[in-house]
């Protein structure tokens, strides 16, 4: 064992060993990583591995995140984001506004679209397929993220497809891949608390699996820091572990830190950074078959995720510009980031910064066209969902 490793909880020196001979971990050692204080061994271990798998390089894109709709009919108890139609602040975006945003993002230098948003009672999905359609004709050089598991199987509840037949018809429209987003915890006990109205976890698993059977990859989270125990948790990765064996259609993994502030769960406090940080560090370790993890600046705080950059971690994920979701619920970090402010973290970590795409391909600048003049700022022009059902 190496000399660098210094180890003061003995359970964790026989898991040590496995990890350095590349031996996959059990649900056993999952759960004894989580519950060591011994949190420099853990992301050393970690570290291990990420650095095997990736050097010294961290992975960043340049995206753009476009929230359709904030109406949503889950009312989920960890969310924030979400409105009935006839609160204040619930929006709906018109297509041309959707469209605004996005050529905003391309003069950005933006490289993927990230599309998530409410379950909206009044939109078709048919509104949803135009809004990809209309993306893609005027802007088919990016890659369009859309739509987590969580909307897809409203989509099909929608319009009576099934659920292959609903990724079918958003492959056609011009989805690329799907965010991870929707899966929280996946254990029922968990869901029927945070998100009684969602999918279940094993729906969310299996529309996960129909999605790369079609040759859709995706993304994989787990939301952490509520009120699932440690045990859940290890099931989750476990879980997601299983899935990826049999379709390896997985891009990333990210871990979700959970900001109760502004919603039904507001008692709950805050994960600490010691949990984020070993939260990064056990996924890495469990998840043998995910090439990445994705520290997500925008939950994590840059600090956090600069350190979570040693603890497993080697992505970063993108510039975002206008993120809704969790600052809605209370978060203090900014809403968007430039490249050059995503690099200066990068290399303050002592990490080297590659620019990629969603797909992992490495974005090269110099070779590419100059974007297209920013088009004048979008301004959030909102319209009532009524006249926007197609």
């Amino acid at each position: 064992m190496s000399a660098q490793l210094q180890i003061s909880d003995a359970r964790l020196e026989p898991i040590a060993q496995r990890v350095l001979a590349g031996e996959r971990l059990s649900a056993e050692d999952g759960l004894a990583l989580f519950q060591s204080h011994d949190l420099l061994a853990v992301g050393w271990l970690a570290n291990h591995v990420r650095e095997q798998r990736h050097g010294n390089l961290c992975y960043y894109n340049v995206n753009r995140h476009i929230n359709p709709t904030n109406v949503c009919v889950a009312h989920c108890k960890l969310c924030a984001f979400g409105r009935s139609p006839d609160v204040s602040g619930a929006y709906t975006m018109g297509l041309e506004e959707i469209f605004a945003r996005g050529a905003q993002g391309v003069a950005e230098g933006a490289t993927e679209f990230h599309i998530v948003g409410g379950l909206h009672p009044d939109l078709s999905f048919e509104f949803y397929l135009d809004m990809i359609r209309g993306l893609k004709k005027r802007f088919p050089q990016i890659h369009l993220k859309a739509f987590t598991m969580v909307e897809v199987h409203y989509y099909a509840r929608l319009s009576k497809l099934s659920i292959k037949d609903t990724l079918l018809k958003m492959k056609d429209a011009g989805v690329d891949s799907l965010p991870g987003g929707g899966a929280e915890i996946f254990h029922p006990r968990v869901r029927k608390i945070i998100c009684d109205h969602k999918v279940s976890g094993q729906m969310w698993l299996q529309i996960a699996r129909t999605a790369h059977e079609i040759g859709l990859r995706s993304n994989a989270t787990m939301l952490f820091g509520h009120v699932e125990t440690l045990e859940e948790r290890v099931d989750h990765l476990v879980r997601l572990r299983e899935s990826q064996d049999r379709t390896h259609g997985f891009v990333t993994f990210i871990p979700l830190e959970f900001h109760p502030g502004n919603t039904a769960l507001a008692h709950v406090p805050k994960p600490t950074g010691i949990d984020a940080l070993k939260t990064m560090a056990v996924s890495r370790l469990m998840l043998d078959n995910f090439d990445h993890i994705k520290a997500y600046w925008i939950m994590l705080t840059p600090r956090i995720a600069q350190i979570a950059l040693g603890f497993g971690a080697n992505d970063l994920d993108g510039t975002v510009v206008e993120e809704k979701i969790y600052h809605d619920a209370g978060a203090t970090t900014p809403e968007g980031l430039t490249r050059t402010e995503l690099e200066r973290l990068i290399r303050a970590a002592g990490r080297v910064p590659v620019e990629r795409d969603t797909l992992y391909n490495r974005v090269d600048r110099a070779s590419m066209p100059p974007p297209p003049p920013a088009p004048a700022r979008a301004t959030g022009s909102f319209v009532p969902a009524s006249s926007l059902t197609a």
